[in-house]
């Protein structure tokens, strides 16, 4: 049990710092699309204002959601191997 624990908590840093930089760059990506858009339509208004809800829509979407993979892959993979391993 000790061995699974000195295993898992540096994984699960790994594994968040991860998360975290995959999640900025996204998020970075996406304004920087919502920019060249605004750009490339020459719409008239505030353009932060459409960035900001561009963003805010990118927030509730399924594509942010998919980054969460970063945990769920690894550790399903990992628990799979344990239980393959160990039963059959």
């Amino acid at each position: 049990m000790i061995g699974l624990i000195r295993f898992l908590l540096p994984l699960l840093v790994i594994l968040t710092v991860a998360y975290v930089v995959i999640s900025v760059w996204s998020r970075r990506m996406r304004r920087a699309k919502l920019e060249a858009h605004w750009d490339k339509k020459g719409l008239a208004g505030d353009k932060e204002a459409f960035v900001e809800r561009g963003l805010k829509a990118y927030d509730n979407s399924f594509r942010r959601k998919l980054i969460l993979g970063v945990y769920v892959v690894p550790l399903g993979a990992i628990i799979f191997l344990i239980i393959y391993s160990n039963f059959m």
